[in-house]
């Protein structure tokens, strides 16, 4: 595929899109993939890292195996995807402290609008497909209420894991990577370690992300080549499932203070009319403009099509 430098750089865009939605607990960057149109390229893309990539290394050059994984693309993407992580991890993390209900209702409004998107790529629905979307529904809703550990860990092994856990949680649509960072604890040490560039931590966490990308990948690009529809339906219930966790009303069940600081471990979804300041007018108009955002991405997608 040739493309121009005006759409490397809207793949560059995409993936500072992607950056934003992993840097927020509760939203996946593999939802953002999906609805703007390159989740297929970029597992493809992935799956072009093997053994016979080396053998090209070696005999035909660095510039020849760049071109077989699609470099191009993929240097794009995940350039937009770092430069986001690094320059917007600290701004996320004020906005989600100082105005949470209006994030949340954002990315909610977005999220909700990627369920429809994502579920009218299904192109045969059939009892076996629902059973799959109420399952995958299930699993996503149980990881939202899941008590987050209140101690974070920092060993390299530990890191690695939570790297390639996270990167596999990111590359589906629906289940927040940054979440799972959450839950494992590791949440904290991989922002701390962005925001103090500690290059060795990042770097344990890099090499789960690899190792985990790279293997998981695989995985993705069988189920959609053999079970296409089954793989969207339970993808389009791990979104739904989702919703709970970036719904934006919360009563706080438990939290731990930790150097000076309120870490949140649980939490429940409760009615805006439950909490007194609830900003509901603005929250509503915030859900509305990011379920019209995803809307509109999938008109200009289908136009350009």
């Amino acid at each position: 595929m040739k493309r121009s430098l005006t759409d490397y750089f809207v793949i560059l865009l995409k993936g500072i899109a992607m950056g934003a939605a992993d840097v927020v607990p509760g939203v996946s960057g593999g939802t953002i993939a999906f609805i703007s149109g390159i989740y297929n390229e970029l597992i493809d893309s992935i799956n072009q890292f093997n053994f016979s990539k080396l053998k090209m290394l070696r005999n035909e050059g660095f510039v020849t195996t760049f071109k077989a994984v699609n470099g191009y693309f993929l240097l794009s993407l995940f350039t937009g995807i770092g430069i986001s992580v690094l320059s917007l991890a600290k701004l996320f993390k004020y906005l989600l402290e100082t105005y949470p209900i209006l994030v949340w209702a954002f990315f909610f409004g977005l999220v909700l609008a990627s369920i429809i998107f994502i579920a009218k790529q299904i192109n045969k629905w059939t009892i076996f497909n629902v059973v799959l979307l109420i399952v995958g529904s299930a699993i996503a809703y149980y990881i939202t209420i899941i008590p987050a550990m209140g101690s974070s860990n920092s060993s390299p092994i530990f890191l690695i894991f939570a790297g390639a856990l996270a990167i596999c949680a990111m590359i589906l649509p629906g289940i927040s990577g940054a979440f799972i960072l959450l839950l494992l604890g590791a949440y904290k040490p991989a922002l701390d370690a962005i925001h103090n560039h500690n290059l060795k931590q990042i770097s344990f966490l890099a090499i789960g992300a690899i190792i985990g990308l790279l293997s998981f990948a695989k995985v993705l690009k069988w189920l959609f080549e053999h079970y296409k529809n089954a793989t969207l339906a339970i993808l389009t219930g791990f979104v739904i499932g989702s919703l709970n966790k970036i719904w934006p009303w919360k009563e706080v069940l438990n939290k731990v203070e930790i150097n000076g600081k309120t870490k949140i471990l649980q939490e429940r979804s409760i009615s805006p009319f439950g909490i007194e300041d609830n900003h509901l007018f603005i929250a509503i108009l915030l859900a509305l403009l990011g379920f019209s955002l995803i809307i509109i991405l999938e008109k200009l997608g289908s136009q350009k099509d």
